[in-house]
């Protein structure tokens, strides 16, 4: 009652101020209520103090949410010239407070023995090493869904590429079985035994794209415990992107610890880092891919006229389920990469000098020096395997996957990547990159760069950097332009991605807390050590399970 009384109390007075014989001078007030009461001035101080609390609550909620805002953003109004500071092109400000973590969880059971083992699990990739890449990475996982023992993963040597390179030729075989020891079983080939003891073949079956764990534990695992032996072919792209986080700290694990690379490509690798840094402090890996079979594939046009139609028409003859495609409405998507000449004039805006040096990460380019003189004109400090060693280069010529995996080592080391079509390499490096400290990773925005292209002859070139920094908003690289759980896994890889407890002094250096890219991701190995980590996956429960009642 004394919270009623203490309203009507109020309305009375708003009423004596709305009459119309109010002077504002001096005021009268005529009480229509009975005496005041000691409970009614409780409650009226009650009523009070709890609106005051609501809404400093509410302004105090608005604030930090503006703030967070204001953080997140700040990159952004940077970019775009809406703020003094500048924005740093080789470096996210952000990048300190992020690292990779892939350890087990306490709850992760260690790897079943192979005598133990469901059988053996024979995997046949597909595609150019990347592609293939992503195949190993999965089927790892895989073979840990089935409690199986994986056998070496075969190369595949029938693609476009033409490439007879064993998996031996391409990475450390003993690293890759000692990594991974913990997790599953590996071996080299099936055992003589296992192979006399079988009345038939290994069976072979093909596996559906984005197939879920569940489908692996109702239709593989069966025939794997019928047959011991099964291999899975065309092995790309056949694990679901959304997986328990224990499984996907193991995808991290073999992606970015486990494939290792053989010793003569390593070193390879690394003396082309090393002459590259001997030139310049720091510089910029650019995969063009802008390769014949590429452009062929895109069904894009690039300007060449009736020779590039008839040239390109003719490659994709090779792909017989191709549709037809529109070549300026693919264009206007943002699905056709951009040529050479359009990637250094997006670095050029974006603020790179031409004093840069830029390694070009590429097979042959259609069109050849021609198509890549506006780029060297606008870089002439543009260097390419070939040019930085000729020699040693010739004993890997013969294999594209040796190869591709020195320009993998070649972009990874880079202070800045630039990936031109989001292919296989361009979305395994993105992500490698995000897991060693979200080194700057640069995507062009195909839709919106394609469109302003198009009209730069019309604007001054202040203008025109300006749009393409604002097109560049969210293509940079930085850690929370993709929220956690979207987007493909091996490209962001945020269960694997962790953030750095944050601290006061940090604040007051640059001004700037850190994004919330990997909240969830924070205190998890801090609660693994104090509680045991988390309950063990509802998969690996179903798979011990019927491990133990088959």
């Amino acid at each position: 009652m004394g919270i009623a009384k203490a309203w009507r109390f109020s309305l009375d007075l708003l009423q004596q101020q709305q009459q119309p014989n109010w002077k504002g001078k001096h005021v009268y007030w005529r009480f229509t209520t009975k005496p005041i009461s000691l409970s009614m001035v409780c409650g009226f101080m009650l009523f009070g103090l709890g609106m005051i609390s609501l809404l400093m609550g509410h302004m105090a909620s608005d604030l930090e949410w503006y703030s967070q805002r204001f953080v997140r953003r700040s990159f952004y109004f940077t970019l775009d010239g809406n703020a003094h500071a500048p924005i740093d092109i080789w470096k996210s400000q952000y990048s300190k407070y992020y690292y990779g973590c892939k350890e087990r969880g306490r709850s992760f059971a260690p790897a079943v023995l192979e005598r133990k083992s469901n059988g053996y699990l024979l995997i046949a990739t597909s595609g150019g090493l990347n592609q293939q890449r992503t195949g190993i990475t999965d089927a790892v996982v895989v073979a840990r869904i089935l409690n199986a023992t994986l056998v070496l993963p075969e190369l595949d040597r029938h693609s476009f590429w033409k490439d007879d390179s064993d998996f031996l030729n391409i990475f450390d075989v003993n690293w890759f079985i000692t990594y991974l020891a913990k997790d599953i079983p590996i071996v080299k080939r099936v055992p003589y035994k296992a192979m006399r003891s079988m009345e038939k073949p290994p069976y072979m079956m093909r596996v559906p794209r984005k197939s879920e764990p569940e489908y692996y534990l109702d239709q593989v695992l069966p025939i794997l415990l019928r047959r011991q032996v099964l291999q899975l072919t065309k092995f790309d792209y056949r694990l679901a992107n959304d997986l328990d986080d224990e499984l996907q700290k193991l995808r991290c694990r073999v992606n970015y610890h486990a494939l290792r690379f053989t010793k003569p490509i390593r070193q390879l690798g690394q003396k082309l880092v090393i002459r590259m840094r001997k030139m310049a402090s720091r510089f910029i890996a650019v995969h063009l891919r802008f390769e014949p079979d590429m452009l062929a594939f895109s069904g894009c046009y690039f300007g060449g006229g009736e020779k590039e139609r008839l040239e390109l028409g003719e490659i994709r003859k090779r792909w017989t389920t191709l549709p037809d495609f529109n070549p300026d409405e693919e264009r206007k998507r943002g699905r056709c990469p951009l040529a050479p000449h359009e990637v250094g004039l997006m670095l050029r805006a974006l603020g790179f000098t031409n004093d840069t040096y830029l390694y070009v990460a590429s097979g042959d380019i259609y069109g050849g020096d021609e198509t890549m003189k506006p780029l060297k004109d606008l870089f002439p400090n543009m260097y390419t395997k070939e040019m930085l060693a000729e020699e040693e280069l010739k004993p890997f010529l013969p294999f594209s996957s040796r190869l591709a995996a020195l320009d993998y080592i070649v972009c990874d080391e880079s202070n800045v990547f630039v990936t031109n079509n989001n292919g296989n390499m361009a979305k395994i490096l993105a992500g490698r990159r995000r897991y060693m400290g979200h080194k700057r990773t640069i995507r062009p925005n195909a839709k919106r760069l394609s469109a302003l292209l198009l009209e730069r002859h019309k604007m001054d070139w202040d203008t025109f950097a300006r749009k393409v920094k604002a097109c560049q908003r969210g293509f940079m690289g930085e850690p929370d332009e993709m929220k956690p759980g979207r987007g493909e896994f091996h490209e962001y890889p945020s269960s694997c991605v962790c953030e750095k407890p944050f601290i006061d002094e940090q604040l007051s250096e640059d001004g700037h807390h850190p994004p919330k890219l990997a909240t969830r991701n924070m205190t998890l190995e801090a609660d693994s050590r104090i509680d045991g980590g988390k309950e063990e996956s509802d998969l690996s429960h179903k798979g011990n399970g019927r491990r133990a009642n088959m």
